[in-house]
Formats: structure tokens, sequence, C-alpha cells
């Protein structure tokens, strides 16, 4: 088996979807302090710009637009990134949504979109990354998950999915990727504070902010995990939740998660973020 790879700043740029905001835009100034040349990808020009002009250390940022629902678009990005700044040696495929999702309000769209940007944005940019760095007989690439995807959590029908989806995933890429020398890393947080992150009725145990979050997944990408998961007293237990018999399982979240009733009492067109989408992040 082909050694494991741990990218560093001299091995070649990094690459961050979904980089305008929250984790991504934390991690992109992190990578940039430790040296790298950053590729920073998100639909929001402006948000990216002035990530740009944030950047310190001896890093520098580079600004390039893109749709990660469309595939085309993922292609001629990286496409472009190695023919005009160089190759992509670390890769952390962030850019995700969270949309709630209530049994008794039940409507496709939060499906669509989340399988569209959180599972197939990710396959969109995972199909032109492995076939480059396969050329060049090693890469690193670092998958956005969540604890959501550790099993059904109340308002996480399609967030969740989508999350539990990429774990099974990358799980299953493994073990190809490591033979031809293509790191896979999987990072599963509880919950951030980020925009996207619910307020008022929801509760947000453990709490961490986007620079911890940050620290900690640029911490795991240089260590010989296969999963980045933080804060791992949360982490674990929402784990241990998973193996319970369903009747325990049940009780337990319908107890732990009263937010939801918060939620239900918001009339139907005031559930949203500034964007007109419902949020909810874990």
């Amino acid at each position: 088996m082909t050694a494991v790879f741990t990218a560093r700043p001299e091995h070649g740029l990094a690459w961050i979807t979904g980089a305008s905001s929250g984790i991504g835009r934390a991690v992109a100034l992190r990578l940039a302090e430790e040296g790298y040349s950053v590729v920073v990808t998100a639909r929001s020009h402006e948000k990216l710009v002035d990530l740009q002009h944030q950047a310190a250390g001896p890093g520098r940022m580079i600004v390039l637009d893109g749709d990660v629902t469309d595939p085309k678009d993922m292609e001629r990005l990286l496409a472009k990134i190695e023919y005009e700044h160089g190759q992509v040696a670390l890769a952390v495929l962030n850019a995700g949504v969270a949309l709630p999702v209530r049994g008794d309000d039940l409507r496709r769209e939060p499906f669509d979109r989340s399988f569209a940007v959180n599972l197939n944005g990710v396959v969109n940019c995972l199909v032109p990354l492995v076939e480059h760095m396969k050329t060049k007989g090693h890469g690193q690439i670092a998958i956005m998950s969540s604890v959501a995807g550790y099993g059904g959590l109340p308002m996480s029908a399609a967030y969740g999915a989508s999350k539990a989806a990429l774990i099974n995933m990358a799980e299953s890429l493994k073990f190809d990727l490591d033979r031809i020398g293509i790191r896979l890393q999987v990072i599963c947080p509880g919950f951030v504070d980020t925009q996207a992150a619910p307020k008022g009725g929801f509760p947000r145990p453990a709490l961490v902010s986007t620079q911890e979050a940050a620290d900690r997944i640029c911490a795991g990408l240089k260590s010989s995990r296969f999963e980045i998961t933080f804060p791992k007293r949360f982490t674990y237990l929402v784990k241990l939740l998973r193996i319970l018999p369903y009747g325990l399982y049940f009780a337990l979240l319908d107890r732990l998660v009263p937010g939801r009733a918060a939620v239900a009492a918001v009339p139907k067109n005031k559930r949203s973020g500034s964007d007109g989408q419902p949020r909810q992040a874990i």
C-alpha cells in the first residue's frame, strides 16, 4: 500500500469550496497563515474579495468564483487552477447548506437543494480532483460532513441524509484512494457558531466558534486520522446514542431537542434565513 500523504505548503495549493463565510472562511485564513497559497471558491464574489483582503501571513489568497452544483464549472475551475496557479495538494470540500425539515410540513425543495449542494456538490469536485491527483501520485482531500450524519436527528431529514451519505461515500472510497496515494478524510463537527446555525429556540450544546473549528480542522489535516471530529465529548455522545435501541433513541432525542416546539409556533413564512431559505446547522 502506498504511504499516506500529508500535504504541506511546499507540495502545492490548497483549495477550499464554500469559503465565503463560516468554517470555510476561517480555514482559508488559517491555511494562509500557515504558508499555503489558498484558492477560495464560492458564488459570492464580493465576500471572497473581502476574504482576500483579510488574509495575513506568508500565504496568499486566490479568488475564483464557482458553483459546486455545476459539474462542468468545477471541471473548468480545477483546470484553470492548475494551468494558471499550480497543482492542488490539499482540498477541503466544505460548501454546504443547512435547511431544516419538519415531517408535518414536508416539501421537496429542502431535499433537492441539500442533495445538490452537500452531496452532489462534493462529487462534482471530487471526480476531477481525483483525476488530477492520480497523475501526480499523491494528494489530500477532506470532505465536510457533520455529526448529523451519524443518525437521524430532529429537523435534519435532508441535511442529515446528505451528510450521512458523505460519510459512507468517504469510507468506501478510502480503500481505493489509499492505494493510489490520495489521502481522504471526513470532517464531522458538532455545533459551530456560523450564520447558518440555528438561533432562538434551537438548542446548541457544546457550541464552538468558527476560529476554534478552523484550529481543530487544520490540526486534524496534519494528523493520521481519517475522521476529524470535535468537540469530542459531544460528538462521541452522539455516536453512542446511535447504538441505543430505537425506543430509547427516539425518546431521548425527543426530550433533548425542545427547540422543535418553538419552530412549530413560528409562521411558515418566517422560518427562513436572510436569503429566504430556512436554516439549521450541526
